[in-house]
């Protein structure tokens, strides 16, 4: 079953949310990123931005489990939410 991009961003933004509360994780994803936490406040509507931020979670299975288990989420969510914003369906094999 194919996401709505509504559902997709909303996702991403609980991503995101999560990411800003982990005392660990926010300043190796601002690393990650070479951005401020006000570039982020600026971008957090934009769709292209909030696949970044879903790219970045699932870089590791155990962040995947930590969001999803602080959300309630099934496992495979932040992957569907992905594919269904932009550049989520292309396939990078590097």
């Amino acid at each position: 079953m194919t996401m709505m991009r509504e559902t997709a961003e909303t996702v991403a933004l609980q991503a995101l949310g999560w990411l800003a509360g982990n005392d660990e994780l926010w300043p190796v994803f601002l690393g990650a990123t070479g951005a401020s936490e006000a570039d982020f406040r600026a971008r957090a509507a934009e769709a292209e931005f909030l696949g970044a931020v879903l790219d970045f979670v699932m870089m590791d299975d155990h962040w995947v489990v930590a969001f999803c288990d602080s959300q309630g989420h099934k496992y495979d969510l932040p992957m569907r939410a992905r594919a269904a914003l932009p550049g989520g369906q292309e396939m990078n094999w590097t």
